[in-house]
């Protein structure tokens, strides 16, 4: 869409949104203008009900080199005027200072993601360190080229993990290997990131978009977007919870819902041996969750 600077949207005939980190020059270095697009891009055109899945990717020879440390004062955005408490911060942490002043920009990036009630898929290019690397844990899979290089490096600059991966790494890689690569800031290839199944696959340059269209493909191809996007919520939610009780009583709403509704016409479809089709939408998903 022409009035973003740092991204290109675009969006095929089956529902399939392409998202391009297009700073090629800068290998697509993460700014805070980039924060702004990609959080507003995931909060309003990927929430648009024509939309079915979203693949990422960068333009150029990188998916992302991080954060661009070229920009003047904090290179965060940050203000270094405040030293708010844990306990201030978190009372009130959606107060204009402190979301400006003091909340991650990549962090708010992922929990757009996250909160997505659709597929989405990273393919990632080459190069992709820092945010790079971590605003692809938010993603629900990740493929890579045999040209990218993964790098969880900030222990190098005397910063933390950000984007919200200290809750999303362990849970994909096991903590034992999300230590290991935050400790050592080592920058990984292709066959490492398979090896510790930070990527669901590998593939030749070429082959990476094709491949991971395919996938999204397969996700939503007579597919209901209300039963994709409560299986979402299920299973992030659910794998976290303290007991599997939380994850019955959230599952009997969620099949409630879904088997009054688009199930009745999977049911059908089945039984008459046709496609289905689904009028539920992602958007209008009924709430399983208190609060």
């Amino acid at each position: 869409m022409s009035d973003y600077q740092t991204i290109d949207w675009s969006v095929d005939a089956d529902g399939i949104a392409t998202l391009t980190l297009n700073r090629p020059d800068a290998l697509n270095a993460f700014d805070l203008t980039m924060a702004v697009e990609l959080e507003r891009v995931f909060l309003t055109d990927a929430r648009d009900d024509a939309v079915r899945a979203v693949v990422v990717t960068g333009a150029g020879r990188a998916f992302c080199a991080g954060m661009d440390l070229s920009a003047e004062g904090n290179v965060f955005g940050l203000d270094e005027s405040l030293s708010p408490t844990p306990e201030e911060f978190r009372a009130d942490y959606t107060s204009d200072a402190y979301d400006d002043g003091v909340r991650d920009t990549g962090g708010k990036v992922t929990l757009a993601i996250h909160a997505l009630p659709k597929p989405v898929i990273a393919a990632i290019n080459g190069p992709a360190v820092g945010i790079g690397a971590t605003m692809t844990l938010a993603m629900d899979l990740r493929l890579a080229s045999t040209k990218a290089r993964v790098g969880f490096v900030f222990g190098r600059l005397g910063i933390v993990p950000e984007a919200c991966s200290t809750w999303f790494l362990p849970r994909i890689v096991g903590i034992q290997q999300a230590l290991e690569w935050v400790y050592s800031a080592d920058i990984l290839d292709a066959d490492a990131i398979l090896a510790g199944r930070l990527v669901r696959s590998v593939h030749e340059p070429d082959d990476l978009l094709p491949a991971a269209y395919e996938l999204a493909r397969s996700f939503v191809r007579d597919r209901s977007p209300v039963a994709l996007g409560l299986a979402k919520q299920l299973l992030y939610r659910n794998s976290a919870a303290a007991e599997p009780l939380e994850a019955h009583l959230s599952d009997s709403l969620a099949m409630y819902y879904t088997s009054i509704a688009d199930g009745k016409e999977g049911v059908a479809a089945f039984l008459e041996k046709r496609t289905p089709v689904f009028t539920g939408r992602a958007s209008e998903l009924p709430r399983i969750y208190p609060g």
